[in-house]
């Protein structure tokens, strides 16, 4: 499984290219800027060049990206995806992938509005048949989670790359480090403060 940056580098790639195929490849500062938008992105994130250089040539390494060495009028490198290749997906596929690497888990409405720039799907119908697809291959690329409080319906998640969020596989909740060592450093807090609550009670 990729890790989230790189996730979030792979969603980039997926997303420019058919919002802004004018710039595609994209350059190294055009993919920071991708990464780092404050729009259509959860959790929004702050990376610096090296991270994203590290994650892009990661992806090289998956097989997932290319490296794009300069032409006449092209002076620096730039980076393409090539995972819809290497994983045989059509545009419909993509676009559903792309919005859950760049959002997180969504539900089938959600994943219908926000691939809007992408893909139209005329219905939640439409999204729901591709969801189920992608659920069916060999390896399964998402996953139809529980709901959870504050969330209507049920929602579906990308199986590519580890997520921003807590998920559940079976009964062990999996969670990024610095999700973990937050989620850790609350606990304690809550203990605390029980502990103090005990006290004057």
């Amino acid at each position: 499984m990729l890790s989230m940056v790189e996730g979030r580098v792979l969603g980039c790639l997926l997303e420019k290219e058919r919002t802004v195929p004018d710039q595609y490849p994209l350059t190294l500062a055009s993919l920071v800027s991708a990464c780092n938008q404050t729009t259509s992105r959860a959790p929004v994130m702050s990376l610096d060049s090296d991270e994203v250089h590290t994650a892009a040539t990661a992806l090289k390494g998956h097989g997932l990206a290319r490296l794009v060495h300069p032409t006449h009028g092209r002076g620096v490198i730039r980076f393409r995806q090539v995972v819809v290749d290497k994983l045989a997906l059509d545009s419909e596929d993509t676009s559903v992938l792309a919005v859950l690497l760049l959002r997180g888990a969504q539900t089938p409405a959600e994943i219908r509005q926000h691939t809007e720039r992408l893909h139209h799907f005329d219905t939640v119908e439409e999204v729901a048949s591709v969801l189920e697809r992608l659920m069916e291959r060999g390896e399964p690329l998402v996953r139809c989670i529980d709901r959870t409080p504050g969330h209507k319906g049920e929602r579906w998640q990308q199986l590519i790359a580890e997520e921003a969020e807590v998920v559940h596989h079976g009964t062990a909740p999996l969670v990024s480090p610095s999700v973990a060592a937050r989620v850790a450093e609350l606990e304690a807090r809550v203990d605390r403060l029980e502990s103090l609550l005990s006290e004057l009670l």
